[in-house]
């Protein structure tokens, strides 16, 4: 649920269209998220290793830092605490008040108060203990997985779609032609498959983690690939390429066709509870990279205090809560979600190396899950992730600069807090024998 809740959050409601303005064709349309889905899969098969042979707080942070050393686990965890996480917590609370307007109309000060309200609201409710933001989570993407599921039936089953919408399946143009918007339509695919890593962050809180972990990473992107192209075909069957293109908002013209203007509500309500139902899993996990990273002492020590009374990294998460809702208020989280995005896809490269080099440097690691398909599943994921970063280069050359900027200024920090920490780290060093013992 935690998995699957922050895979689906506003995307699959919205990029659609997006993707059906650049492809016009229903054969490319579904190709693409089923080869989005596939991708993500490859990397989740990859994180599933190291999930398992690897249970701890920090996901990434702790893979690379057992790879490739301490600087890069820490760069990773600087960019995540700092700028990734908070920007993306931000970005969905600001949409989740956007669609709140809806319902009940908004200023833009009045949608910037509402989402900084629900990122407390959801801070607060993970402070106070796992089960709730639990219990929260498992509600809040049951709810959405129906919504989904309800959209492929409205639309499959009930009156008000055309098999003709289907037709010419591929477009006239060449496949010169169809390189570009293949490619941004890729991109935006990948980016509503993200979060499948999500749970990694909190391995050290799950119990029977080597089997259980695997199970869930695999699972939810199959589950959500499933869905994704289940929903899309819907969107085709009931509007037509050039209708989605029409559509910024695809999924309510889906269930206006439909069931009329019922639909709209339906619809709105639904990206509601995605919204909420992501940044809950976002909020739950995310505090636990700085938590890991203090642990090991390279950040600040408070945030790795755990509160007696909820059993929490309560510090971690109020920082995190308060970065967020700064970020929301002052709407700088785009441009920061702008600059790192081709570091968070380094980042996942770097951890499909991360199994072929463990499989060398630690041989003898013990590892509960092995990655099906290997050595092909990293090779193959790492292609795809360095093309996306590659692509991302040119396309955005100065954010893209700036974003390194971004990751490369941890390396004065880590300097900072690994001169401060020489005795924990060569303690560290001497009880860790290649093997994650």
């Amino acid at each position: 649920m935690i998995n699957a809740g922050t895979m689906i959050a506003s995307a699959i409601f919205i990029v659609p269209a997006s993707i059906a303005l650049g492809l016009r064709a229903p054969v490319l349309i579904i190709a693409v998220w089923v080869l989005g889905g596939v991708v993500s899969l490859l990397g989740a098969l990859c994180v599933a290793e190291l999930g398992a042979a690897y249970p701890d707080e920090g996901g990434q942070f702790v893979y690379l830092r057992h790879a490739y050393g301490p600087l890069w686990g820490f760069l990773y965890g600087w960019a995540a605490t700092l700028v990734v996480n908070p920007a993306s917590i931000a970005a969905i609370a600001v949409g989740f008040a956007t669609y709140l307007g809806f319902f009940l109309p908004l200023s833009g000060t009045g949608i910037r108060v509402v989402a900084v309200g629900s990122i407390l609201a959801l801070t607060a409710l993970n402070a106070v203990g796992v089960r709730p933001g639990v219990l929260t989570q498992n509600v809040l993407t049951g709810l959405k997985i129906g919504a989904l599921a309800a959209v492929v039936g409205v639309g499959l089953l009930l009156p008000g779609g055309s098999a003709a919408n289907f037709s010419p399946a591929m477009p006239a143009a060449s496949v010169s032609d169809l390189a570009g918007p293949l490619g941004v339509a890729m991109v935006a695919v990948l980016w509503a498959y993200d979060g499948w890593i999500e749970i990694t962050y909190v391995g050290g809180e799950v119990v029977d983690a080597g089997r259980t972990l695997p199970r869930s990473i695999i699972l939810s992107t199959l589950l959500v690939l499933g869905l994704y192209v289940l929903v899309n075909l819907a969107y085709l069957y009931l509007l037509s390429p050039e209708g989605m293109a029409a559509s910024p908002l695809v999924a309510s013209s889906a269930a206006q066709a439909v069931i009329g203007s019922v639909g709209a509500s339906l619809v709105a309500i639904a990206i509601l509870v995605s919204t909420l139902g992501a940044n809950n899993g976002i909020v739950l996990t995310s505090a636990r990279i700085p938590y890991a990273m203090a642990r090991d002492g390279l950040f600040f020590q408070w945030a790795a205090r755990v509160d007696r009374r909820f059993d929490t990294p309560l510090l971690a998460l109020v920082a995190q809560g308060v970065l967020s809702a700064v970020l929301a208020l002052s709407g700088t989280y785009q441009q920061l979600i702008t600059y790192v995005v081709f570091a968070s896809w380094l980042f996942y490269a770097m951890s499909a190396a991360a199994v072929i080099r463990l499989r060398h440097k630690a041989p003898g690691l013990a590892r509960p899950y092995r990655a099906w398909g290997y050595p092909v599943t990293p090779i193959v994921f790492i292609g795809f992730a360095t093309w996306l970063v590659g692509m991302t280069i040119v396309e955005t050359p100065m954010e893209s600069a700036i974003g390194a900027g971004i990751v490369l200024a941890g390396v004065p920090a880590y300097w900072y807090w690994a001169r401060r920490d020489e005795g924990g780290e060569r303690r560290r060093v001497m009880t860790d024998d290649g093997d994650g013992s």
